[in-house]
């Protein structure tokens, strides 16, 4: 009985806590980016970096003030934890309990579950990516089901996401080769076949909202943004436009600092037409600058990368200065004005200058002792589950700063949106470690 109710405590504690952030403010925290989501259903057409599967899955929360929205990131949180404590042989409730006690005083793990936004599903996925590969005859049918589908759902909602769990599977494809006895073929088989689920829904949702069978675009423009910010569209403009006709030409020498200022301030991006205008010039001068300068490309990627691994911040983009979603709710859904004026993030009540005074390098150590971890287990335990766990999230979050910051720059939001699993793996290890899980394990192989 007692089991019972710390099982039920903990069902009904955390996934509160986990949108306490939400409660206090009054309304489901909102982002730079959200419009461009919520707008998907509306517009009916296709956006760069917009994904229209997160579109509706936005939509199908209006008529309630998008909490059922919250409800199901906070539920699908409490479940994916759960059920990689229990692959791991780690199911009592207290343990569960204080881990995500734990998650959500020190990590931006209930400020992206509080949030409209797709970060909450890269982390997730991962894990769930994790458990569907490695320990599907430790799970149900109906559950395994669920993560096929939560994998792909993930997957579709944004390119990073599905670049990171393609890289994973890629990887994990090439252990299989030397490690068949922990790596399941039937397990990854499942994994490559959610991620093109994943694609077709994608797909599906592209073609249902805006009559195009077509991959959601912006995947140059924002690399070409990135290029920009490091001075290889300068670069390139100044050593082509005498021979080239191209609209950036007269320009060249006024091009903004940043990426941002270029693609969402008022720049000449938005007199010579935006992506709609631009999209093909900005293809032509990515694909011939990855060409002509191979050396500062890749420079400018590892550094980019570097940078990336240091970038976790909770609340990049989560404050009042966030015109275009108000724009795009009043426009379109007016219903959500008032309440979404009524709340304290409109209001002019956030600062996360001293959460991150604890987030920050909470993350910045989880994510170095998750090496340390990996590196340490590997050489005196081999590839047991929990090598494994730190390794897939290792080469998660190395790949998310990869593909972030070589794609679209460096941003705190895409580190803080892996940073927490990091903390994870680190309680995790050191709960075994502490209560004699791992010597017991040891003495049962």
């Amino acid at each position: 009985m007692a089991e019972s109710g710390l099982i039920w405590a903990a069902a009904i504690a955390i996934p509160i806590l986990l949108v306490a952030p939400a409660i206090w403010n009054g309304y489901p925290l909102l982002q730079y980016d959200t419009g461009g989501y919520l707008a998907r259903w509306y517009e009916g057409y296709l956006v760069p970096s917009r994904s229209t599967v997160f579109g509706l899955y936005l939509h199908f929360g209006e008529g309630s003030s998008f909490w059922i929205n919250l409800g199901i990131q906070a539920l699908a949180t409490f479940w994916i934890l759960q059920l990689t404590l229990r692959v791991l042989g780690m199911s009592e409730p207290l343990r569960l309990l204080g881990i995500g006690l734990v998650l959500v005083l020190t990590t931006s793990l209930p400020w992206l579950a509080s949030m409209l936004l797709t970060d909450i599903f890269a982390g997730l996925s991962v894990l769930a990516l994790y458990i569907l590969v490695l320990h599907g005859k430790r799970i149900s049918g109906i559950e395994k089901c669920a993560l096929f589908a939560f994998v792909a759902f993930s997957a579709s909602t944004h390119s990073a996401t599905l670049a990171v769990l393609l890289g994973l599977c890629a990887l994990g494809s090439i252990a299989w080769l030397f490690l068949r006895d922990r790596i399941p073929g039937a397990g990854l088989l499942q994994a490559w076949l959610s991620l093109v689920a994943g694609a077709g829904m994608l797909l599906s949702a592209n073609l249902a909202l805006s009559g195009e069978l077509a991959w959601t675009p912006g995947g140059y423009g924002v690399t070409f943004g990135r290029m920009l910010q490091d001075g290889i569209v300068t670069k390139y403009l100044r050593d082509h436009c005498p021979r080239e006709k191209l609209k950036l030409c007269p320009y060249r020498n006024e091009l903004p600092a940043t990426a941002d200022q270029f693609l969402w301030g008022h720049s000449m991006f938005d007199t010579l037409g935006r992506f709609k205008g631009l999209n093909d010039e900005m293809e032509h001068i990515v694909r011939r600058s990855l060409a002509e300068y191979p050396a500062w490309q890749a420079k400018a990627a590892l550094v980019a990368t570097a940078r990336q691994l240091t970038m976790l911040a909770t609340g990049e983009g989560t404050n009042a200065w966030i015109g275009h979603t108000y724009g795009i709710i009043e426009r379109f859904i007016p219903s959500q004005v008032k309440p979404m004026r009524a709340a304290n993030q409109q209001r002019w009540q956030f600062d996360f200058t001293e959460i991150n005074y604890l987030h920050v390098p909470i993350g910045l150590a989880s994510m170095l002792l998750l090496a340390a971890i990996f590196g340490w287990r590997w050489w005196w335990r081999g590839f047991d589950d929990l090598t494994l766990l730190a390794a897939t999230v290792s080469l998660a979050v190395l790949g998310n700063a990869f593909v972030c910051a070589v794609i679209s720059g460096p941003h705190d939001r895409y580190g803080a949106r892996l940073a927490w699993v990091a903390t994870t793996v680190v309680l995790i290890a050191a709960i075994r470690s502490l209560s004699g899980d791992d010597e017991r394990s040891s003495r049962a192989l």
